[in-house]
């Protein structure tokens, strides 16, 4: 962790939390219909003020409510995010047919909703009946949730926290305006989000409210032509890393969107940014392991668990009878299992178990885990800078502890032994043990199953679940656990 880091979540508990009575702000816990995996809520503050949240060092902002861990734009995730101990959160709006001001990210509904349909075209009253549903990306427990009035939001919030408010379309900027003035305090707490080039913070400034204007990147020499409008600057995590340190040269707090990992938080502190809008605000705002196990048979997705693309396309499907989590792709696959990390170095170790449900793969492909990895970077454990061990079970019942150092095709053989080969829904349960001169992978408690190497040089906290082969047979997890170690 950098100086800057450390002092940023850990000296200070991250947010100054602490001062505001957040005692284990975040612990494992078991999930219920509401509340995902990793994530315990805190007591509620009396409020924050815009003036406190930016006194801080680093701040952090819940994007879209943390829609990593609720249904983003909803009233749930907005109150949730909260209640864990965000000091501020993003608000998107919109306006309906007849003149109802709601939350929304996208103009029409689909992506969210199912329903092929623009707010604008629909009333609040149709649009009432309507429902987020966020299953697919966060597990077949999450509930629906519907869309909510603006005013709603603010009546629930306008007093005690900071909204960071967007007119999505550029075109209700007097109506959204008009009723956040109707709030007392209003510019205390509420903060005008837009793109930099648009014109609306003309009439956000005349009625007081600090403004933030986000860029994507310099095209165009956009900074120079816009920064002078905002009091605070955003930029997208997709920028380089010399856009950010322009941007953050102009010498306002400078805030990145969106912050997925923590491996993306260490990024852009080091590059001077002090916000953090994040899609998955309690795992970001902590750095240490929210879990011991894996909540795959809750049917929500643990806080810090991740696909190797952030789309729900990609995220693996749940099994409820079996309790576990299907990757059932025609392409190699990874899943951090952040929730667990950072696991305890120098010695550490786990257990996980697996099968192939329906079809086996091809005699030699395998599956398993990654350890060791130094960033919780879901997309870093197959690509270049990737640096892990690989626990890998083949369907032929070879048992192969692999060092990568690269993408996958360099991975390099450490050990192995010959076990059983497995059938079609058969488990397989696999051990490791790692200490700082080698690590121990063994199957099923047979200690003719068990194969060690002499090498410690990866000592990274984090896994990640890794389907190696690229046809689409379903490969199965569950009972992933990390093991007490002396």
């Amino acid at each position: 962790m950098s100086p800057r880091e450390e002092a940023g979540f850990g000296r200070r508990r991250f947010l100054q939390l602490a001062m505001l009575g957040a005692t284990g702000l975040l612990t494992a816990c078991s999930a219920s219909a509401v509340v995902p995996p990793g994530v315990t809520p805190t007591p509620t503050r009396t409020t924050t003020t815009l003036d406190e949240l930016l006194a801080q060092d680093v701040f952090a902002i819940a994007h879209r409510g943390s829609g990593d861990t609720w249904p983003e734009h909803t009233l749930r995730a907005y109150t949730e995010a909260v209640a864990a101990g965000a000091m501020a959160v993003e608000v998107s709006v919109h306006m309906t047919k007849d003149g109802v001001l709601v939350c929304h990210h996208d103009t029409n509904l689909s992506r969210m909703t199912g329903v092929d349909r623009d707010i604008k075209d629909l009333t609040f009253e149709e649009l009432a009946v309507i429902r987020n549903d966020a299953r697919a990306w966060l597990g077949p427990a999450t509930p629906l949730e519907p869309i909510p009035a603006f005013r709603d939001v603010l009546d629930a919030l306008a007093h005690r926290t900071v909204l960071f408010i967007e007119d999505k379309t550029g075109e209700h900027a007097k109506e959204v305006l008009d009723l956040m003035d109707f709030y007392p305090g209003s510019t205390s707490h509420m903060v005008w989000k837009q793109t930099a080039a648009s014109g609306s913070y003309k009439e956000a400034r005349r009625r007081g409210y600090t403004l933030w204007g986000y860029f994507m990147d310099d095209a165009d020499h956009q900074f120079d032509r816009y920064q002078d409008r905002f009091d605070l600057l955003g930029i997208y995590h997709g920028a380089t890393d010399q856009a950010m340190r322009d941007l953050v040269a102009f010498g306002k707090p400078v805030i990145c969107w969106e912050i997925h990992t923590r491996a993306m938080r260490r990024r852009v502190l080091a590059l001077g940014v002090r916000g953090l809008m994040c899609s998955n605000y309690p795992y970001v705002t902590a750095s240490t392991a929210l879990a011991v196990k894996d909540d795959f048979g809750t049917g929500r997705r643990a806080t810090g668990d991740l696909p190797w693309i952030l789309t729900p396309k990609y995220q693996p499907r749940f099994d409820e009878p079996s309790r576990g989590l299907d990757f059932a792709f025609a392409s190699a696959a990874t899943y951090v299992l952040g929730s667990l990390g950072p696991l305890a170095a120098p010695s550490y170790g786990c257990t996980f178990s697996l099968c192939w449900p329906e079809e086996l793969p091809a005699p030699d492909d395998g599956a398993g885990l990654a350890l060791a990895l130094a960033q919780d970077d879901p997309a870093l454990v197959s690509g270049p800078a990737a640096a892990a061990y690989l626990a890998q079970l083949s369907p032929q019942g070879k048992l192969t502890l692999l060092l990568r150092q690269g993408s996958a095709g360099s991975d390099r053989v450490l050990a192995s032994v010959q076990t059983a080969a497995l059938k079609r829904g058969e488990w397989a349960t696999l051990r490791l043990e790692a200490t700082p001169s080698g690590i121990t992978l063994s199957r099923d408690g047979d200690p003719a199953w068990k194969t060690t190497a002499q090498d410690g040089g990866q000592q990274g906290g984090y896994l990640a679940l890794v389907k190696g082969y690229r046809t689409p047979q379903t490969v199965r997890f569950r009972d992933v656990a990390v093991l007490a170690t002396s």
